[in-house]
């Protein structure tokens, strides 16, 4: 478990500058993703006609387009995860807050476009099991210890 330990109301606090970031993530993840395939696509192209002029111009910068692209994913990244938060799903922008429940890990779940955070999970039933926040589970969540 990450070290960072949140309460729901420091998890909210984040997902302004957290939506943003995802946003980013989720637009450069999808941009390089596009890149692959138009290489993929004239790879075919110059495989099934037994050779074909490439124009280099429009490569590089195909080229040069994913490498910003793959820096501004691992810079965006890491950002989030030095906000204490665990990327699980980049694909749908799903990302997990650590926390406490009792004695229990546990992790807020929070996925780009829901408003607030509203669901929680433990480690071992992930998205799928995500059960909504409730009074009782609110009653167990520990607060973190003030640094």
């Amino acid at each position: 478990m990450p070290e960072e330990i949140f309460d729901l109301t420091q998890a909210q606090k984040l997902l302004p500058r957290l939506e943003s970031l995802l946003r980013n993530a989720v637009e450069s993840k999808r941009r390089i993703a596009e890149i692959e395939q138009l290489y993929a696509n004239l790879v075919k192209d110059i495989f099934l006609s037994g050779g074909r002029a490439v124009d280099v111009p429009k490569f590089s910068q195909h080229k040069q387009e994913k490498e910003d692209g793959e820096r501004i994913l691992q810079q965006t990244v890491r950002e989030i995860e030095q906000l204490g938060c665990v990327i699980k799903d980049l694909g749908i922008g799903l990302v997990d807050f650590p926390c406490r429940v009792g004695d229990r890990e546990a992790y807020l779940c929070w996925r780009l476009g829901e408003p607030s955070i509203g669901f929680w999970h433990t480690p071992d039933e992930g998205f799928a099991g995500r059960k909504p926040i409730d009074e009782s589970f609110l009653a167990q969540l520990k607060r973190p210890r003030p640094v």
